[in-house]
């Protein structure tokens, strides 16, 4: 076997693989010898039937099944050997003249080849780093919620403002049955609002669904259907009063710090404004980071130049899909993916410039981290160091979550990179103010 390249130019090559019989004659032989055996053919006995009929009915597709075996396994050791960074998938060349029957068998593949490109992190254009803060607003509003969250409930015969009712939203037409416990501060239509502040239990009254409340996701919980149907709905239904509240906000109190933070871990209101602005950051950390992960990818895409070989992956598109495609579906599919094939080239470059790895120790840490978390929101806060190990191994036993993990963990590191090495500048801002600049 003979296998030679011919480059085209800096992204496409042909590869050119010569099989002669030597190569492959012994193993079909063999092949054919064990057909023979086996073989039961009317008026033979079994064992007896000729050679000569056993390769005329399987001969050929023996052949060309120890060929393709032939070519797979040599051509992929080669560009392993040549170290040859392929796009895609050697594309076999079509030969209309191909003759099986040959003593010499010669195939040709086309290849797309990754380009050579150079990135740098530190980009003309600062990025912005976001650090979000909370504010005193944010953490008096979050105060209040948890006093109204723990305060005690006292039941009124009387709506007022900011009374809690509960009821049931009815419209048969929409087959809407549903009880709840809606908080008059949250409605937003004021003639509903009007319609309610008033009323007594056993008081049945007609609300309009549309703009209801202040926040639209809230009508699908209230009346107890998909969040798609309540985005169009716009009917009247009925909302019969089976019990009014008023919610008394708890006591800022050690009785309540304990119970929300740990026996003595917060001792007064100041702790407590300090904790809750701390554990906000953390999470909101999350949240900044995530931006500032697409928005390097978004800049090293714009930035970081290259050609593909686009013709060939087109054409490898189109012939490796499930289905076969035109050329014209082949080239969305192409459009679609390009963006994100790019990132996957630069990604790799700078992990492979930066040698950075994942050794299956820290892989298995992280997973112990990522398992720690998910029992602490099930009140699980100290799990046995044994309990965790156990876990992580029936974890990393799914090689899909070992893939999940490990692109998780990829993307940390990447971050860590990013944060030492690139072109950033920090913008502290209120949360309220991040969703603003980030989602408009």
């Amino acid at each position: 076997m003979n296998i030679t390249k011919e480059q085209i130019d800096e992204l496409n090559a042909i590869v050119k693989v010569a099989i002669t019989k030597e190569d492959y004659n012994d193993k079909v032989e063999g092949i054919l010898k064990d057909y023979r055996k086996q073989a039961n053919i009317p008026g033979f006995r079994k064992g007896q039937v000729p050679m000569g009929l056993i390769k005329k009915q399987y001969g050929k597709a023996v052949l060309v099944d120890e060929v393709n075996k032939l070519l797979q396994d040599n051509l992929n050791k080669y560009l392993t050997e040549e170290k040859l960074d392929v796009l895609g998938n050697p594309l076999p060349k079509q030969q209309d003249d191909f003759n099986w029957d040959s003593d010499e068998l010669a195939f040709e593949f086309e290849l797309g080849l990754a380009p050579s490109f150079d990135v740098s992190l530190k980009t003309k254009k600062a990025i912005t780093h976001y650090r979000i803060v909370a504010d005193k607003k944010m953490i008096d509003e979050q105060v209040e919620r948890i006093q109204k969250q723990y305060g005690k409930l006292i039941n009124k015969s009387e709506a007022e403002k900011k009374d809690e009712l509960t009821g049931t939203f009815k419209n048969e037409a929409e087959e809407i049955d549903n009880k709840t416990t809606v908080e008059l501060d949250k409605i937003k239509s004021k003639k509903a609002l009007d319609s309610l502040v008033g009323k007594k239990v056993g008081d049945v009254v007609t609300l309009k669904t549309k703009g209801l409340f202040k926040e639209d996701y809230l009508l699908s919980g209230a009346l107890g259907i998909s969040k798609e149907k309540s985005e169009k709905l716009n009917v009247e239904v009925s909302f019969a009063i089976e019990e009014i509240n008023e919610r008394e906000a708890a006591v800022l109190d050690q009785e309540l710090f304990d119970k929300l933070f740990g026996k003595d871990t917060i001792t007064s209101e100041k702790e407590m404004h300090a904790k809750i602005k701390e554990d906000s950051e953390k999470q909101f950390e999350q949240q900044a980071d995530q931006k500032l992960l697409n928005d390097i990818t978004e800049r090293l895409i714009e930035t970081v130049k290259f050609d593909l070989p686009s013709d060939f992956l087109k054409k490898w598109i189109q012939m490796t899909g499930e289905n076969p495609l035109t050329e014209e579906q082949a080239m969305e599919e192409y459009e679609k993916s390009e963006k994100g094939l790019r990132y996957q080239l630069i990604e790799g470059k700078i992990i492979q410039d930066n040698n950075i790895q994942i050794e299956f120790d820290e892989l298995k840490e992280f997973a112990k981290g990522f398992i720690k978390s998910q029992m602490a929101q099930y009140g699980q806060l100290n799990p046995q160091e044994e309990e965790l190990d156990n876990i992580a191994a029936r974890v990393l036993g799914n090689q899909d979550e070992v893939k999940r993990l490990s692109e998780q963990l990829m993307s940390q590191k990447l971050l860590a990179l990013y944060k030492e090495k690139a072109n950033l500048k920090t913008k502290e801002v209120t949360y309220e103010n991040f969703v603003k600049e980030v989602y408009g």
